[in-house]
């Protein structure tokens, strides 16, 4: 059997896991009892994925990106100053809080090599492809 690549399928397999999170609610991290999400780029490269995620005002120590069985993990916290700034407001739409977003990554990624950097608001995390493991010839003994 043939096996075609679909990158995109990829993309729906993320989002179906985020929507699976957000209905079980249960359970500590849960996408569900986060109190805003980042916005999340990702886009595929022929040697890696990069992910970018909007985190404004929010703090390079204030965010956690862990890596467990195949699930990246992006959870944080932008603090908000005391609740008396917010006296005399009459909108406020910044979001403060946690946040806190899931990834299933595909097999091709390597978890040993992922890397983040934060600037200008923009977390980006790197996540480099293993190298492609090529099919090995068999070659067949003739006994006649």
């Amino acid at each position: 059997m043939a096996y075609t690549y679909q990158p995109w399928s990829l993309l729906d397999q993320l989002q179906k896991e985020l929507e699976r999170a957000r209905e079980a609610g249960a359970g500590e991290g849960a996408v569900a009892t986060a109190e805003w999400s980042p916005a999340v780029d990702i886009k595929e490269e022929p040697d890696k994925f990069v992910l970018q995620a909007d985190v404004p005002g929010v703090r390079p120590e204030d965010i956690d990106v862990s890596m467990e069985n195949g699930v990246l993990t992006i959870k944080g916290e932008k603090q908000t100053g005391a609740k008396a700034q917010h006296e005399g407001y009459k909108r406020i739409e910044r979001t403060y809080g946690s946040f806190y977003r899931r990834f299933s990554l595909p097999d091709t990624a390597n978890a040993e090599a992922i890397s983040a950097k934060s600037k200008y608001g923009v977390l980006e995390i790197v996540i480099p492809k293993r190298e492609a493991v090529k099919p090995k010839k068999i070659s067949i003994a003739s006994h006649e």
